[in-house]
């Protein structure tokens, strides 16, 4: 319990550096690839999802989903990676081959899809090399560059709310 307890603490000092020394350039490029973080808790109809990319004109081989499982043996088969609390060690270490290059892929954008305040997620979050960091989580604003403050069941309103945001930062 107790070194459970100093891991966390170590993951959140972790986190803290990495967004402390985090340079924020977000550039005016057009949005061609997304990697999007859900926690399978709170959310699990990744479809919808990739349903309103499509829509936006991204083909559906460049929007990349990685699912945060509390429990491995609940694993989803459909998603395109998955990770638990077991693949974190200490200071940010991270002992997962997908969930690695899934971080440090360069995406046009990230959309961190939960709404928990969740130790892990925030630092797949934190450690992602993508260009702009969208949430819907504002916990700890550090994290995205923008914030659409929605439940993850309230899908319509994010995917509305999304397309106008990225239509006037000219994104899309």
């Amino acid at each position: 319990m107790f070194l459970k307890r100093f891991k966390e603490k170590s993951n959140q000092k972790y986190i803290n550096s990495v967004l402390n020394s985090r340079q924020v350039v977000v550039d005016d490029r057009k949005i061609d690839a997304v990697g999007i973080v859900l926690n399978f808790d709170e959310y699990s109809n990744y479809d919808e999802l990739r349903k309103l990319f499509k829509n936006i004109g991204l083909h559906e081989n460049k929007v990349k989903f990685v699912a945060f499982v509390t429990d491995d043996k609940l694993t989803p088969s459909s998603w395109d990676t998955y990770f638990n609390p077991k693949n974190f060690g200490w200071n940010g270490k991270i002992d997962n081959v997908d969930l690695n290059e899934f971080i440090n892929t360069e995406f046009d954008a990230l959309i961190s899809f939960y709404k928990e305040d969740n130790l892990e997620l925030n630092l797949v979050t934190a450690l992602s090399k993508a260009n702009f960091k969208i949430g819907i989580s504002n916990y700890d604003d550090r994290l995205h560059d923008f914030i659409i403050d929605v439940k993850p069941t309230e899908t319509d309103i994010f995917k509305e709310e999304l397309i106008k945001y990225l239509k006037v930062l000219n994104k899309i």
